[in-house]
């Protein structure tokens, strides 16, 4: 395999069944790394893990938002590769654009159960391994511009994105004698299936002309951009930095 910036180092990646969590996945991949996937969806994260080299990447269907699944994929992990050197909190969910005073309290929930309590459990389950096997570790948590640009009918989500980077800010200070290392990846819209929801019209070229039109460099995020600052971050080239925001935007946040 490579001998890229992760070789030899085992990552997991939430979320990694489709869209930017699968970008991240096979850039992991080609820069050497081992790495666990845990997704919900059993089909693609099988399909994911039957395209890459064998022994390479390994699925485990888990829950984010739940602790046991958390202990069952560092498990995972730490039998098959022996360590964990790097968490990519990846999996997150976006609710459809309305007033943010119509959002149910159940969705309001979910938003922050799958968001927000995953980076709770990932920490709590993951940082005593790091700790424990000495050398530091590195999380790279997939916030959201809407934490640095809120918009309008996106409250609630845009708080659990805020939490997020909180969060990561604060435990990079609190961590940092373990040289365990905290970073968040914000980026603006991408090409993925989540990004219809947030059309304020169906989906046609005026909506996406819309959303385009905040975009200096006049395109969506791709999950190759994602991937790409994701892998610098967990990778030693980035061992000086830690609680950090990093925009993959296009340029949205000079607007």
């Amino acid at each position: 395999m490579s001998q890229g910036k992760l070789h030899n180092k085992t990552a997991i990646v939430t979320g990694g069944a489709y869209g930017f969590g699968e970008g991240i996945v096979n850039k992991f991949i080609r820069e050497g790394a081992n790495v666990v996937i845990m997704d919900i969806d059993s089909n693609n994260g099988i399909r994911v893990q039957y395209s890459l080299p064998r022994k390479c990447a390994i699925f485990v269907r888990g829950d984010v938002s739940n602790e046991n699944d958390w202990k069952a994929v560092r498990d995972t992990a730490l039998l098959n590769y022996g360590r964990i050197d790097i968490v990519v909190n990846n999996a997150g969910i976006v609710n459809r654009i309305q007033s943010s005073l119509e959002v149910p309290e159940a969705m309001f929930d979910r938003l922050h159960s799958i968001n927000v309590k995953s980076i709770y459990h990932s920490a709590r389950v993951i940082v005593p391994v790091f700790q424990q096997q000495g050398g530091g570790g590195v999380f790279v948590n997939i916030s959201s511009m809407g934490s640095l640009r809120p918009r309008a009918n996106y409250a609630w989500y845009a708080a659990t994105k805020g939490a997020v980077s909180a969060a990561t800010k604060s435990l990079a200070a609190e961590l940092a004698k373990d040289n365990i290392r905290l970073n968040t990846v914000c980026p603006v819209a991408g090409e993925t299936g989540m990004t219809p929801l947030i059309l304020e019209q169906p989906d046609t070229p005026g909506a996406w002309s819309k959303i385009l039109s905040g975009i200096p460099l006049g395109r969506l995020a791709t999950p190759a951009d994602v991937a790409n600052a994701t892998a610098f971050l967990a990778s030693d080239e980035a061992s000086f930095i830690t609680g950090v925001e990093l925009p993959v935007d296009g340029g949205r946040s000079l607007n």
